[in-house]
C-alpha cells in the first residue's frame, strides 16, 4: 500500500443539504456526521438519491442548499484540501483499458499526487483482490469482476480518509466480497470512514444508516 500521505483524520459533517436534479427534489434538509473510524450505510428505494448523495459529497455535484465541512472547514471553501480526503468509487467504470493493471494504479497515484509507488506497493495492493497475477496485463482484457476489484484496489493502495462506496459488491463473488469487507475494516481501524449506498449487509462491524425517501416531482408552488 502507498503510505506516502497520510489522510488527516476529521470528522465530515454534512449540514442540512438539498439535491435538485431537474424538476426532481431529491432530498432536502439532510444532515447527518462521519466521523474518523465510522462508517454510514445509505438506505432506500431506487430512485430516493444513494448515487446523487455519494456525487454531491465526492463534489461532482452542488447541494442546492446546505453545506459539507471537515473539522468546521467548509468543503467549498478548499476544494483541493476535499479531493485528497475522498476516495469515490461510483458505478462508471474508472479503468483505463489502454493502461495494464500496474500502470492503471500508478495512473490513479499521479493523480492523487503522491510519490511514485514501488514495485512491492503495487504488488500488495493488489493480493488484496487477489490481482496480483494480473499486473501485466492489459486493462481492456479483464472481466466486469477483474474490473469492479481493480477499483477497489485503488483504495488500498491510495486511502484518503472518506471512501464513498456506490454499491461496491456489483459483480464480485463472495470471496471478492469478504476481501472488501477486510479492507474496509481495515481502513475504519486506522481512522478513515466510509459512506456506503449497498442492498445488501456488509459485515464491518457498527455503523450508522442514513434512510432515504423517494424523490418527488417539483411543482410551482415549491420555493
Amino acid at each position: 500500500m502507498n503510505t506516502s500521505q497520510t489522510p488527516k483524520h476529521d470528522a465530515f459533517v454534512a449540514d442540512r443539504l438539498t439535491c435538485i436534479r431537474g424538476q426532481r427534489l431529491v432530498f432536502t434538509d439532510l444532515s447527518f456526521t462521519i466521523a474518523p473510524g465510522c462508517a454510514t450505510v445509505l438506505r432506500g428505494p431506487n430512485g430516493s438519491g444513494k448515487s446523487s448523495l455519494l456525487r454531491l459529497v465526492a463534489g461532482l455535484l452542488k447541494p442546492a442548499t446546505g453545506r459539507m465541512t471537515w473539522a468546521g472547514a467548509d468543503v467549498a471553501a478548499d476544494r483541493e484540501f476535499h479531493r485528497r480526503q475522498v476516495r469515490y468509487v461510483g458505478h462508471q467504470d474508472a479503468v483505463k483499458p489502454t493502461l495494464t493493471v500496474d500502470e492503471n494504479l500508478r495512473h490513479w497515484a499521479a493523480i492523487y499526487g503522491e510519490s511514485r509507488p514501488t514495485k512491492a506497493a503495487v504488488r500488495d495492493a493488489l493480493s488484496t483482490q487477489d490481482l496480483t497475477g494480473l499486473a501485466d496485463l492489459p486493462a481492456r482484457l479483464l472481466s466486469a469482476g477483474q474490473r469492479r476489484r481493480l477499483n477497489l484496489v485503488r483504495l488500498v493502495f491510495s486511502p484518503g480518509h472518506l471512501w464513498l462506496l456506490d454499491e461496491p459488491t456489483v459483480s464480485l463473488d463472495a470471496e471478492s466480497v469478504t476481501r472488501l469487507e477486510t479492507s474496509l475494516r481495515e481502513h475504519l481501524d486506522r481512522k478513515g470512514s466510509a459512506l456506503i449506498a449497498t442492498h445488501v449487509g456488509l459485515t464491518i462491524g457498527p455503523h450508522d444508516t442514513v434512510e432515504l425517501s423517494p424523490a418527488r416531482q417539483l411543482d410551482e408552488y415549491d420555493a
